[in-house]
Order: structure tokens, then sequence, then C-alpha cells
């Protein structure tokens, strides 16, 4: 294995709520791009530590099945537990990542995080790609998409960073304000830049 998969470029995608940032995966997984999923890895981390988060968090278990919401409310009312749960979780988010890179041995490969700006990821990655989409669009996509409210997605759309803030930090900005077509036509000039940037063929 050559040092070009040992070491690959990785790339992450970010957009706040109703932004397309699963749509933009499913183009790059079509296309033959690995995409990983941060909640997806967050999911196998919380089973793998389960044990030491139900000693942790005995409240937040309903037998042996993790109350993710009563979790949520605990951690998020005490800045010192949400900690804890990090201490937890976050070494075995980034085992597993290293288990998926190894294993993909891709030289390029997608890794799509919601709250990557939130969470100080941008200096794991070698670049990141926002998608962006005017609010209105957004909170209709987001509604239309899970049955929540205006004002349950506004309350999500407050709790990340502003878009505009993102748009400062990213690499590449991706609008998605049109069309499927123009969205996968944005998609591509940015790749095109990505490979030669990194000189990935």
């Amino acid at each position: 294995m050559g040092d070009e998969a040992k070491h690959p470029i990785i790339i992450g995608i970010t957009g706040n709520i109703g932004s397309g940032k699963s749509t933009v995966a499913r183009f790059l997984r079509a296309w033959g791009y690995p995409v990983l999923d941060l909640d997806g890895l967050a999911e196998r981390a919380r089973e793998r530590r389960k044990e030491e988060l139900k000693r942790l968090f005995p409240g937040a278990f309903r037998g042996e099945e993790l109350d993710r919401r009563a979790l949520a409310q605990e951690v998020f009312a005490d800045p010192k537990r949400l900690q804890a749960l990090e201490a937890v979780l976050h070494p075995e988010i980034r085992r597993l990542l290293e288990e998926e890179v190894a294993r993909l041995e891709a030289p390029l490969l997608f890794l799509e995080i919601p709250l990557l700006f939130e969470k100080g990821w941008e200096g794991r990655l070698a670049g990141t790609l926002l998608v962006a989409a005017p609010l209105e669009v957004r909170l209709e996509r987001a509604m239309a998409r899970s049955g929540l409210s205006r004002e349950e997605v506004l309350a999500r759309e407050r709790a990340q960073m502003p878009e505009e803030e993102k748009r400062k930090r990213a690499t590449w900005v991706l609008e998605n304000r049109g069309s499927l077509e123009d969205l996968e036509a944005g998609l591509r000039e940015i790749l095109s830049d990505i490979r030669a940037r990194f000189g990935v063929r």
C-alpha cells in the first residue's frame, strides 16, 4: 500500500439544517467517492462504550437501551457532564474513523460532519466544503423532510453557528439554492479543484 493510500485527503462536508449535505453525499457516493458519516461513527462509539456510559449516565438508560434524548438533556444542562461524555466518545470516534480510513484505502474521501466548525474539526481535515442555501429554503426543506414545525427547525438553526460565519471559514462553498442539476454542476467544479489542488487523479 503506497503513501497515497496511507495518508488520504479527507474533506469535511458540512452545512446548517436543510442545506443539502446528505444530497451532496449521495452524489459523491454515486460517483465512487467514499463518504463517512460522523453521526454514524458516533452511534457506533456509543454502542462500543455502552457499559461506561451506563456507569456515568444511568438516568439516560431504559434497561439496556440508551435514551439519546434523555442523555442530551442531561449533558447540555451541565458543561461538566458534557465534557465527561466527550471524554468517553471522542477517542472512540477517532479510532473508528482511523479504522474506516485504513479499511477504505482511498486517496480521497469525504467526512460528513453537521457540527464541523462548532466542534473544531477543521484543523484535522485537508479542507472543508460548506453546502449553503438561503434560510427560508432550508426551513422548507427541513420541515418537509422531518415533519418538524417551523419553530422547532428555527430552534435547531439557532443552536448552530450562523451560515455566514461558516462561509468565512470554509475552503469551498457549494450553493444549493437551485435545481439538483445546478447542485451537481457546482459539486463537479469543486471536485475538479480538489483533485487539482491535492494532485489526486
